[in-house]
């Protein structure tokens, strides 16, 4: 009976420990969704990949082989890991996108980002449900927008802009809730501007800007909830006028409708309170401009060549943020105004444009004295010609073009010795500590519809706001350079420095590039939204050869380590109730007897009598148990129990690979046959405890 007990205690670790191994088993070697592993090989399929960027696709399993640009996580409802990321932002890549890829049926973020793409934007994405960004600009893709994108309730940012997709804005972008980016500049697209998109709650900016699109303006936009941006540049609106009720989208900071064949007359936007940003120009906008003055945070009014009249207005005065007012081109007469830089500040290198050109002003006040930051242009109107002509000579030199200053960043000391050439290590300007050489990332940055003319003034503003977003100090971001781009777009090239110390480690690495490509962060409204051009590793690529980390999460790695350390301490507390058992059984048998009849031998394996091992280990004191005690020299240790049954059939391999085929005792299990000269221990039982350099043994035996 009481050997009885013992097997069956033997028997209940036995299954323990296969099903502790199993559990480790399935943790350690969870895959991917079969269905998602095919699409992916089809979506590489249709790639073409010059640069092998893609050369670990096909290689072991995508999530935890860690192919590039793959972001894996699990679900509670299967034990797959499914795919939910596929970043592949700047790689190089041209070919086509597959319709495979509407089978990640867990998709969050589709980013092809500055690609060569081409071909149509497949329907099936509209069957991955879960999408919340879609990142397809900078290619060269065609065709029309699917009206199944439309359905994608958690969409949150669609970018398919700089591309040569043509065709309708669907109606059925109506439904996308959660929408709040819809970025579908540069593109061919025609048609209206759909007014179902008015009911889009979280719509922050609406970008249409350069496309074919007409018919007239949807009045009903001005019933959207948050829209911020509306930009729709360089199309075609023929004979339609803007709607007054634009004036009252109380969240607007910036509307721009220039070249768009507008008529009418321009609207009075005096109503939205953080109003910043008008641009007008290149229309065929009719009467005098409103009277009733703008809010105070506007920086820019451009009305420029239209057919405007009447008197410049007295309240572009008192406008404490304006950098830039334009009424080039129209038929404006009477006096030139004589205080509109009245309530500007020009602290730093704060400036104001007043560009007069081509009107019909035929006074200069006698009080008129613009201070040196403030440039008056007054080319084309007849007080340059007028007994007046000697004052404004300064004033009337033709000026076709005002660009908006770029710039460059800190100076770096010229005292500095120079940097080793070992890494690609510079001087971090703005760095506390003189001198200080560290290796940098380079991020190119662009501001794809901002609210301002001039960045000087803004540019500390700026570096405070970025910074903090990206949980940096402010003397960690340097502004290289940034120059004006056709737009107006602000292209900004950026160096991120380690915090005071030579490099940075490679999870902030991956942190600020996740930051930065998902879009994580949203700019003060001044800036508008931006877009990444670039991620440069520098110093760093020999880290990231593939330039996007993948794989899984930290949050999979550790539920997987604390699994195998929980199963782990489960193992050793049952290991110790059973070896304390059988000791004290142990204690009525003849030790001497015992050791007589052991026969079995294992090579490498020294075997040691009981009164060896009671004295080796203080007749048995816990203290000597192994597991117990520390030793600062003893580390990376794994503790193993491996506990063998003795059965006529073979080893315990064959033993329980006989329970599971059900073989008949006796038989061949896996070409082996059982020892006809072995003795019929009831069990041998080994603790082995292994370490990096040497495997030490005891062995207990019992019959």
């Amino acid at each position: 009976m009481g050997n009885l007990r013992v097997g069956g205690i033997l028997q209940a670790v036995i299954l323990f420990l296969l099903y502790t191994g199993c559990c480790m088993d399935v943790a350690r070697g969870q895959t991917t969704d079969p269905t998602e592993v095919n699409a992916l090989k089809a979506i590489k399929g249709s790639l073409i990949d010059p640069s092998n960027k893609l050369k670990n696709w096909g290689r072991g399993d995508p999530c935890t082989s860690r192919w590039t640009g793959i972001f894996c996580d699990k679900i509670p409802s299967d034990s797959y890991l499914h795919v939910t990321e596929i970043q592949l932002f700047k790689m190089n890549l041209s070919g086509t996108l597959a319709p495979e890829v509407g089978l990640l049926s867990q998709l969050k973020t589709l980013d092809f980002m500055w690609n060569n793409l081409t071909g149509n934007i497949p329907k099936e994405v509209g069957k991955i449900t879960t999408l919340k960004l879609i990142t397809l600009n900078g290619n060269q893709l065609s065709g029309s927008l699917p009206d199944e994108i439309g359905y994608l309730v958690n969409l949150n940012r669609l970018q398919i802009d700089e591309n040569n997709i043509s065709g309708p804005i669907p109606k059925s972008f109506a439904n996308l809730t959660s929408i709040k980016h819809l970025h579908m500049n540069n593109n061919s697209l025609s048609g209206h501007i759909p007014s179902e998109l008015s009911g889009l709650p979280s719509l922050l900016h609406l970008l249409v800007d350069n496309n074919n699109l007409s018919g007239p303006l949807p009045p009903k936009l001005a019933e959207t909830q948050s829209l911020k941006i509306l930009q729709a540049d360089n199309n075609n609106f023929s004979g339609s006028s803007i709607p007054a009720e634009y004036s009252n989208i109380r969240t607007l900071l910036k509307l721009s409708l220039r070249n768009c064949s507008l008529q009418g007359a321009v609207p009075d936007m005096s109503g939205i309170p953080k109003f910043g940003y008008l641009d007008l120009s290149w229309n065929q906008l009719e009467g005098s401009i409103p009277t009733n003055r703008l809010a105070s945070t506007i920086t820019t009014i451009d009305l420029s060549h239209n057919f405007l009249n009447g008197t410049v207005p007295p309240n572009f005065s008192g406008l404490p943020d304006l950098q830039f007012l334009s009424v080039n081109g129209n038929h404006l007469n009477g006096s030139v105004p004589p205080t509109i830089w009245s309530n500007v500040t020009f602290t730093g290198n704060r400036t104001l444009i007043l560009d007069f050109q081509n009107n019909s002003l035929d006074t200069i006040p006698a009080s008129f004295e613009p201070p040196e930051a403030v440039t008056v242009l007054l080319y084309g109107n007849p007080v340059c010609t007028t007994s007046n002509a000697a004052r404004a000579a300064n004033l009337c030199q033709p000026r076709s073009v005002i660009e908006a200053p770029s710039g460059e960043g800190r100076q770096i000391n010229n005292l500095c010795n120079p940097c080793s050439t070992d890494k690609t290590f510079e001087y971090n300007p703005a760095s506390p500590i003189p001198c200080l050489c560290a290796a940098p990332l380079g991020v190119g940055f662009r501001l794809k519809s901002p609210g301002i003319s001039d960045f000087r003034p803004y540019k500390e503003a700026f570096e405070t706001d970025l910074t903090s977003l990206l949980e940096l100090r402010v003397y960690q971001l340097d502004i290289e350079r940034y120059m004006w781009e056709t737009g107006p777009r602000l292209n900004t090239h950026l160096k991120l420095f380690p915090d005071n110390t030579n490099l940075f480690n490679k999870s902030e690495v991956e942190r600020l590039r996740q930051v930065l490509a998902g879009w994580q962060i949203t700019l003060s409204g001044v800036f508008g939204p931006y877009e990444l051009l670039n991620f440069t590793l520098g110093s760093y690529e020999d880290e990231f050869p593939t330039v996007v980390s993948s794989g899984l999460k930290r949050s999979q790695l550790a539920g997987i380590l604390v699994g195998t350390i929980v199963a782990a301490i489960a193992l050793s507390v049952v290991s110790t109730v059973f070896i304390m058992k059988k000791r004290r059984k142990r204690r009525t048998v003849s030790r001497r007897s015992l050791l007589s009849r052991f026969s079995v031998k294992v090579d490498g394996v020294k075997c040691f009598t009981f009164e060896e091992m009671a004295a080796a280990t203080g007749d048995f004191n816990i203290s000597a148990q192994v597991g117990q005690g520390v030793h600062r020299l003893i580390e990376n240790y794994v503790f193993q129990m491996l506990v063998y049954e003795f059965m006529p059939n073979g080893t315990l391999r064959d033993h329980l690979s006989a329970h599971i085929s059900t073989v008949v005792k006796g038989t061949p299990v896996s070409g082996i046959t059982p020892s006809k000269e072995a003795t019929p221990l009831t069990m041998i039982s080994f603790l082995c405890v292994l370490s990096d350099s040497h495997l030490s043994t005891l062995i207990w035996r019992r019959s």
